[in-house]
């Protein structure tokens, strides 16, 4: 990715701050601060997540990188898989612009190619792997089953998905615990305890989380017969399934 100065995420201090979370010019400058300071272990994830995908990639088919956002999953794929094919698909138009920015040497390469369009709309097709990192949550949870089975249809054989979620847990005390020590990061990485209650008021209608048990069936049930966790920092986890 281009070397860019990113500008810190101050949304939620403002005085009048955002309602419902909406991916817009806004929130897309101040991206890449705010997942560095939301997520635990982000730039790792990242890392590990390139190392996935290239072990389980099929060669010479096309990748897609759903809700991708700003790029920074595709730009994690290229770092291991530098002749890979990227469809780079996000709904919100800022985002693209600044994966366009960023990854614009692979974009004119014709390495990753940016699309505009709603998951639940676009065909899937011929697919190597499927990532999605962080988006799930966003799609109504009535949806995700069809969605997923979708992607496992368009999956060329020995093909896979890696998924990524901020998870639940059923335990109360379990969940309180890492409910918990996500809110002491986000403090540690310098949000107030008011950015916090307020981020987390807008995200609440827009991302709702499943459990880790809900999600591994759902994967299951879409046709995917092998499904591995490989990445857990608090409440947030990664896994790799495949046919």
């Amino acid at each position: 990715m281009s070397d860019i100065t990113e500008p810190t995420d101050n949304l939620f201090a403002a005085a009048a701050p955002p309602s419902d979370f909406v991916f817009d010019a806004q929130v897309a400058r101040v991206f890449p601060d705010m997942l560095r300071r939301s997520v635990p272990g982000w730039p790792e994830l990242l890392r590990l997540l390139g190392l996935v995908a290239a072990r389980v990639a099929v060669p010479g088919q096309p990748i897609y990188d759903l809700g991708c956002s700003l790029g920074a999953t595709s730009a994690a794929l290229l770092a291991r898989l530098p002749q890979a094919r990227i469809v780079a698909v996000d709904n919100a138009p800022a985002m693209l612009d600044g994966l366009r920015q960023r990854l614009a040497e692979s974009v004119a390469a014709g390495r990753v190619t940016p699309v505009c369009a709603e998951i639940m709309d676009l065909s899937v097709t011929n697919a190597g792997l499927v990532v999605l990192n962080l988006t799930l949550q966003f799609i109504p949870p009535q949806e995700r089953l069809a969605l997923l089975r979708r992607l496992r249809q368009g999956l060329v054989p020995g093909g896979g998905l890696i998924l990524v979620e901020k998870v639940l847990f059923p335990d109360a005390e379990a969940e309180a615990l890492l409910d918990g020590l996500h809110q002491d990061f986000k403090r540690a990485q310098g949000y107030s305890a008011l950015e916090i209650a307020r981020k987390r008021a807008s995200l609440e209608a827009v991302l709702v989380p499943d459990d880790i048990e809900t999600h591994e069936q759902r994967l299951r049930r879409a046709g995917f017969r092998r499904v591995e966790r490989w990445f857990q920092c608090f409440n947030f986890v990664g896994w790799l399934a495949r046919g």
